[in-house]
């Protein structure tokens, strides 16, 4: 395996450590943190490739440790550890970027399998077309980038997967199922809510020109549309 640096942000110390000694194990080049503050000092100076951050901590809490990640770097792979297994809490998780989320308590090789999950899920490339026109938006999904009348937005791992299946599929519906499995390989209720909030967010990058619709297909799933 590719030596992947990680980097953990986790406050209890005995879990830290564990965490940290097993990853180590397993082949990743693993940086420990006991609070979000001194995870973000480090993030900046160094190079990571996904990072797995507890909700709860001192000083600097998990889910703005994410926000502030993500300005930074919008296509890093986030993990949040979580105690707290209300819907509202893992839908904020998602709103702040995380790309998936395990519920303490967790085995280590559930752990692992989902570092492993995500990784495949960011590069992988399920159709080798890149560029796609949309309306008079134009849609590269390697380099992650819509653009619109000389302006660019860079978009995340997940958003760029989701309109790359939708444009696989323009003017065809979308099966949510498919969608799910393809991007968040589980289709349980908390991914679906988690793909409803990516769909408004390219329903708003997209607003700009009025031919273009992404339809919610009731009971199926979603359809790009150009009219």
């Amino acid at each position: 395996m590719e030596q992947i640096n990680l980097l953990l942000a986790e406050d209890d110390e005995n879990l830290g450590s564990l965490l940290k000694e097993y990853l180590i194990a397993k082949g990743y080049n693993t940086d420990w943190f006991v609070n979000g503050e001194i995870a973000y000092k480090n993030f900046i100076k160094n190079h990571y490739d996904i990072c797995i951050l507890d909700v709860m901590m001192p000083v600097k809490d998990g889910i703005s440790l994410a926000k502030d990640i993500r300005v930074l770097n919008t296509t890093l792979p986030i993990l949040f550890l979580t105690a707290k297994s209300q819907k509202e809490d893992i839908l904020i998780g998602f709103k702040a970027g995380c790309d998936d989320y395990i519920t303490k308590p967790f085995s280590m090789e559930e752990l692992l399998y989902r570092i492993e999950a995500i990784l495949r899920r960011t590069h992988r490339q399920p159709s080798k077309q890149i560029d796609f026109k949309i309306g008079e938006y134009s849609f590269n999904s390697e380099k992650q980038t819509l653009a619109f009348n000389n302006k660019e937005i860079k978009l995340t791992t997940k958003e760029s997967e989701l309109l790359k299946l939708l444009c696989i599929n323009k003017n065809m519906v979308l099966e949510r199922n498919f969608a799910l499995k393809t991007i968040w390989i589980d289709d349980n209720y908390f991914n679906a809510r988690s793909m409803d909030v990516y769909i408004a967010k390219l329903r708003k990058y997209l607003k700009d020109d009025p031919s273009i619709e992404i339809m919610n297909i009731h009971g199926k799933g979603f359809k790009l549309i150009e009219k």
